[in-house]
């Protein structure tokens, strides 16, 4: 039987594409069904691309999470992937998926974390700050902004001419390379036994 994972994204959705393209070859694991706060996000136009159902809830309908838990249990999802989803998860949410929500975050926590702390604003802080490193962390999603336990780390330099552009590269690299087959590893891990 199929374990299901729904991707949550609030923009591109380069992530989950390079997620679902990952899985593509490997049976046992599905992507059945991608959801967004924006309804004007282009992860909508990858889904459709793909042939994967997408769909938009307003801010009030993740807090509150009714809907988005009835769609989630509809569609028999195991497991929720947030591949650049930039909304707090709210409690409802938490408790109907416990310990089975993570997150990738463009930095390397506990440092950069937190409320505001997403895309180019964690890439410009981190050069700001005048760190030598920088990288990816996957972890799981509790109440707080990325202070779930930490998962996975990857690390790359950042060098004093990096600008916040050219970290941003470095980083996408490091998610594109790792965050897939971290994903298997935990579904693995989880369907054992």
């Amino acid at each position: 039987m199929a374990y299901k994972i729904a991707l949550f994204a609030s923009g591109s959705g380069s992530n989950a594409e390079n997620i679902i393209r990952y899985f593509s070859e490997k049976p046992g694991i599905v992507f059945p069904l991608i959801i967004s706060n924006k309804p004007d996000a282009f992860v909508h136009e990858r889904a459709k691309t793909m042939g994967i159902p997408s769909f938009s809830f307003s801010k009030k309908e993740f807090d509150e999470g009714d809907k988005i838990i009835r769609l989630l249990k509809e569609y028999k999802i195991n497991f929720i992937v947030l591949a650049g989803f930039l909304l707090k998860i709210s409690s409802p949410l938490l408790e109907a998926f416990p310990n089975k929500i993570i997150n990738i975050h463009p930095a390397l926590l506990p440092k950069f974390g937190g409320k505001g702390m997403y895309g180019q604003h964690v890439h410009r802080a981190v050069v700001n700050a005048g760190e030598t490193q920088s990288g990816i962390t996957i972890h799981y999603v509790n109440e707080k902004y990325d202070e779930g336990s930490i998962i996975f780390q990857a690390i790359c330099e950042v060098l004093p001419d990096d600008t916040p552009e050219s970290l941003a590269e470095k980083v996408h690299a490091l998610e594109y390379l790792h965050f897939p087959g971290v994903i298997e590893n935990i579904v693995k891990a989880s369907t054992k036994g």
